[in-house]
């Protein structure tokens, strides 16, 4: 188990610490929420959440592998819905992997990416749309 505590500063922004390590993180709504957009919003920790997740996972199989993953680059557009309730509709993950498309770890190396936790986590009407680049 992991703690994380939460203080609301006010003016639609909050303080995050992950206990065990001391860290923190600041979040604020965004702009078409009321809030100034000058941090990340909840949402745009999930889709972030998503995107480190799946470099973290194939990380550790690539460690196990000897693979060198230096250079993986994801990056991730999140979609909110136009009805109510406001919730993400859609996530879009482009993965540029530093490997060529015949890499011999390319199957094992997508699978694990997207058996990631966040990704087993995330509600099955959240459409996830993975694009992988290979070198």
């Amino acid at each position: 188990m992991v703690e994380i505590e939460i203080d609301y500063k006010g003016e639609l922004r909050c303080q995050a610490v992950h206990m065990p390590s001391g860290r923190e993180l600041e979040t604020d709504a965004p702009v078409d929420n009321q809030g100034r957009g000058e941090s990340f919003s909840p949402t745009d920790l999930v889709a972030t959440a998503l995107g480190v997740c799946m470099a973290t996972v194939m990380g550790i199989v690539a460690k196990r592998k000897e693979v060198d993953l230096a250079g993986l680059r994801i990056a991730v557009r999140k979609h909110m819905s136009s009805d109510t309730p406001r919730r993400i509709s859609r996530l879009e993950v482009d993965i540029d992997m530093p490997l060529p498309a015949d890499h011999p770890e390319r199957r094992l190396l997508e699978s694990t990416g997207h058996g990631c936790p966040v990704h087993h986590s995330l509600h099955p009407d959240i459409e996830v749309v993975l694009d992988w680049r290979w070198r």
